[in-house]
């Protein structure tokens, strides 16, 4: 049996990761895994990639790895987020964007004979979001091979991220989960990770489990290192890490 961490939507906070690394180490996990938005928001997008590609194994893209690294990620920008951009990028320099730049789509294993893929946002593409209370053809819909990830792996299991918010769900023999946030959690101001324990690409029908992990770190510091950093949009970052509210979007609480 191993356990294997899983973890996503760091954003750039440093604090958060950094907490969630040493719970992962207390746990005696050596295997991480991340899904993506490595940057974007927060104000240490360079230390943030740095972590991740010293202690996770595989790493996918997300849907703010593409707009910060690509020069065309598929879908329309405007000149405010675009300076919101500019400055993330002039903190990574042009070897981290490379690498995010070559992040790929999706990752496929195998666990205790269950097919799992993981993935950031949907199969659908990195800008199609799903979320906990949509409709069960589209949760279904996360079990199907597209353009993206066409290939023969049919998968039992499938661990996304994207909308910041943990849940679990099973619809007859399928299990959808969602990780949640380490560095920009909007379901409670915790940094939330998965784990998932079973027999490492092993075909064997055996035991296998899923953990959401929450876990508290200091924000006030990470709130402090964000203004310290002369960051954009500092205000809404507060807001959203203080509160797990996005920038008071009603319409985002009101699916809570």
């Amino acid at each position: 049996m191993e356990s294997i961490a899983i973890i996503s939507d760091i954003h750039g906070n440093t604090t958060a990761l950094e907490a969630v690394i040493k719970d992962i180490r207390s746990r005696n996990i050596k295997r991480v895994f991340c899904l993506g938005d490595i940057v974007g928001k927060g104000p240490n997008p360079s230390r943030a990639l740095d972590l991740c590609q010293e202690v996770c194994e595989q790493t996918i893209m997300g849907n703010w790895d593409a707009i910060t690294a690509l020069i065309d990620p598929g879908v329309p920008v405007s000149s405010a987020l675009q300076e919101r951009i500019d400055w993330h990028r002039s903190r990574l320099g042009p070897e981290r964007l490379k690498t995010l730049s070559r992040l790929p789509f999706s990752f496929d294993l195998i666990l205790s004979g269950r097919k799992i893929r993981l993935l950031h946002a949907s199969p659908q593409g990195l800008f199609y979001r799903v979320f906990h209370d949509d409709t069960e053809a589209k949760h279904l819909g996360m079990f199907c091979n597209t353009e993206h990830t066409a290939n023969d792996f049919i998968p039992d299991v499938v661990g996304y991220s994207d909308i910041h918010f943990a849940y679990e769900k099973t619809y007859d023999h399928r299990l959808l989960f969602n990780v949640g946030s380490v560095g920009n959690p909007l379901d409670i101001p915790t940094a939330s990770y998965a784990v998932l324990t079973g027999n490492y690409n092993s075909p064997e029908t055996g035991p296998f489990s899923i953990e959401i992990v929450r876990l508290p770190y200091d924000i006030e510091a990470e709130i402090d290192l964000a203004r310290r950093s002369g960051m954009p949009d500092i205000e809404p970052w507060v807001i959203e890490l203080r509160t797990s509210k996005y920038r008071g979007h009603k319409a985002w609480d009101d699916r809570k």
